[in-house]
């Protein structure tokens, strides 16, 4: 298993590079899905066009577009799979309507390199209602429950001394700090996630 979760995909462009240049393929399934109820999602056509111009093939698939067969069928033959940020609490609500989690948690631990952004990068804790604080949890009024993903046995915490967010983020560090494992990132910051634990990279350090 490797994954790398990152607060900003365009911002770790040479990190995102190494881990990527490991894979076979060049195809990538870039899932949306959480931009979808953000007023701005700039960042979202960022990651794309820097994942481009590394050379890889992005297939878009927003989660809501389609429907659960087509998605299982996507997610069990991609290489790489790629969740930018937005709402984690919508983006959590879309994977569970679409019965996505069991599929997604087997491929990343059968070896398929995963690039979490944001919400992508959070929904691989245990639980997620710790980003209450930086996200709106009303937008997803169908999501019952915060389970995450539990691929990560820490807790990201993205954007942290970040713009808008340095208020949020140091908010959800002060709030949690002391109660569950948070890991903050920066926007040039990189976690990976292998079977030996977790190392934060900076996009420094090439």
């Amino acid at each position: 298993m490797e994954i790398l979760l990152v607060s900003y995909i365009a911002g770790t462009e040479n990190i995102t590079k190494k881990y990527l240049s490991k894979m076979v393929a060049n195809e990538i399934i870039f899932i949306p899905t959480a931009g979808n109820v953000e007023p701005y999602t700039g960042y979202i056509d960022e990651g794309i066009e820097m994942l481009e111009s590394l050379g890889y093939k992005v297939e878009i698939v927003d989660i809501t577009k389609f429907d659960e067969v087509y998605l299982q069928d996507k997610l069990l033959n991609a290489e790489c799979i790629c969740i930018s940020g937005g709402n984690t609490f919508y983006l959590m609500q879309e994977i569970n309507k679409k019965n996505l989690k069991k599929v997604l948690v087997n491929r990343i631990k059968e070896g398929a390199f995963y690039i979490g952004e944001s919400a992508g990068a959070i929904i691989m804790s245990e639980n997620i209602e710790y980003n209450q604080i930086m996200d709106d949890k009303t937008v997803a009024f169908e999501l019952d429950d915060y389970a995450g993903l539990n691929v990560f046995d820490h807790y990201v915490l993205p954007h942290i001394g970040e713009y808008p967010f340095e208020e949020t983020a140091q908010k959800t560090l002060n709030t949690y700090q002391d109660k569950i494992p948070l890991v903050p990132i920066n926007n040039n910051e990189a976690i990976l996630v292998d079977n030996n634990g977790y190392t934060v990279l900076n996009e420094c350090k090439k």
